[in-house]
């Protein structure tokens, strides 16, 4: 690409993920960036730190396998030079097969990271209301916890409805406070030790635990606020609603993780992943709640192994706002009422971190290929980047809802293909195909 300055800074709304992808791309571009951050004038209900990209939620960024629907996301990225992906992988800790990362590290690189570019410019100042359209490009990618006052101004431009679904976060443990007579290092299926931490339960422990969810105080909602949960983020507590073997067929599946003491699978294991590098910290996997914060201390102690745990971090519940992507965006990420104003990150309609990410990095890149004269991309649609755009725009917006990266949201398959070559093949295809996609558009690194 020409690189050239620009007069008019592009104006982007909120520091997490999709918006320092956004700032990164336009910035190795020369265009100049405005970046708004409130923190640390106003906090969310779900951030804590004044750091750019805070991961407020699990520090995994889910699977590394590159014949994975996530996996490849990731692959993808990193060809378009990621500064979340450059970030993730110099900021890693031990997660199995998954990529994790020590979440403060990770944040304070990719601060560092834009605070370092001289086309950047940090402003902590909270934007109420989407700025007008002759002020140029703005890119909004305010996240889930987009402010009432924002959303509003938004809502009064697109003329449709917010939508809401509840998400929740799981507790973090301090590490010397578990009982690792009891607990067991293991990863599922693997012969060595693993990187995950293990709490074995028997029928009875189980049962009871179980129970006490049930019975114990949560954290009501809000009389105008309804219950609306992402099926790939269940708060423990719903998904214990949904049966009593729920539990053991998701996050406390005990399948190939069998206890050393006995040699045999439990009936039902809590599995704990370390949180940072230096393995102080481990996150409760699977365990987002909405529990009260003493129900949580009081129930998750009688998990063995945690009798005497102390919490890092409780649980906690909050709201998710995000646009009906299919009503209100362009497969660009322009916004359909505003031709200069793009939307990024989980505001879109995306779920998860490198999904969020990702939207940043598309919109960041059209953003920047329209003002230097040139027409917007879509990635091809055998991507995972296109998967994704696919399932913003091209689905029903009466039962659109949002989703992580999966297979299922790309192309049927023309030939058949081996269910065991299928995620190699996939990768492949999607690999090839953003190559040739980079190079005929010059969209150089």
């Amino acid at each position: 690409m020409t690189n050239t300055k620009h007069d008019q800074p592009v104006t982007i709304i909120g520091g997490g993920l999709a918006g320092s992808e956004a700032a990164w791309q336009l910035a190795r571009r020369n265009i100049r960036v405005r970046l708004y951050e409130m923190r640390p004038t106003r906090y969310s209900p779900a951030h804590s730190s004044d750091g750019l990209a805070e991961l407020v939620c699990s520090n995994s960024l889910r699977s590394s396998d590159l014949f994975s629907a996530v996996g490849l996301l990731k692959e993808e990225m990193r060809h378009l030079d990621s500064l979340v992906m450059k970030a993730a992988d110099h900021t890693a800790v031990p997660a199995g097969k998954a990529l994790a990362v020590n979440r403060d590290d990770f944040s304070a690189m990719i601060t560092e990271t834009l605070e370092r570019c001289d086309e950047i410019e940090i402003i902590r100042e909270e934007i109420t209301s989407v700025p007008e359209e002759d002020t140029g490009y703005t890119i909004i990618a305010t996240g889930p916890l987009t402010s009432d006052l924002l959303a509003e101004s938004l809502t009064r431009i697109t003329g449709g409805e917010r939508l809401f679904f509840y998400d929740a976060i799981a507790p973090i443990i301090h590490a010397d406070s578990l009982n690792r007579d009891i607990i067991y290092q293991k990863s599922r299926y693997d012969d060595g030790p693993g990187d995950y931490l293990n709490c074995p339960m028997d029928r009875e422990q189980y049962l009871a635990f179980i129970n006490g969810i049930k019975q114990a105080p949560k954290v009501p909602l809000k009389d105008f606020e309804d219950e609306k949960y992402f099926e790939g983020c269940l708060p423990v507590e719903v998904m214990i609603s949904r049966g009593d073997d729920t539990l053991r067929y998701g996050p406390m599946k005990p399948v190939g993780l069998a206890d050393p003491r006995t040699g045999r699978d439990p009936y039902g294991v809590v599995q704990l992943r370390m949180e940072n590098r230096a393995g102080t910290l481990y996150n409760m996997v699977g365990f987002q709640t909405k529990l009260t914060h003493g129900a949580q201390k009081e129930i998750f102690r009688t998990i063995p192994g945690m009798e005497n745990c102390e919490f890092a971090r409780l649980g906690s519940i909050h709201r998710n706002t995000f646009l009906c992507a299919p009503e209100l965006l362009l497969p660009t990420l322009q916004l359909k009422a505003r031709s200069q104003l793009f939307i990024a990150g989980q505001l879109s309609g995306v779920e998860g971190y490198v999904e969020s990410s990702s939207m940043g990095i598309l919109a960041g890149l059209n953003c920047a290929l329209l003002m230097e004269g040139s027409k917007p991309l879509i990635p091809p649609p055998a991507t995972a980047l296109g998967a994704l755009i696919n399932h913003l725009t091209a689905t029903s917006s009466k039962h659109f809802q949002p989703s992580n990266v999966n297979f299922g949201l790309f192309p049927p398959w023309e030939k058949k293909v081996p269910k065991r070559m299928r995620g190699q093949k996939r990768a492949e295809t999607a690999l090839d195909q953003l190559r040739q996609w980079q190079m005929a558009n010059n969209i150089q690194l």
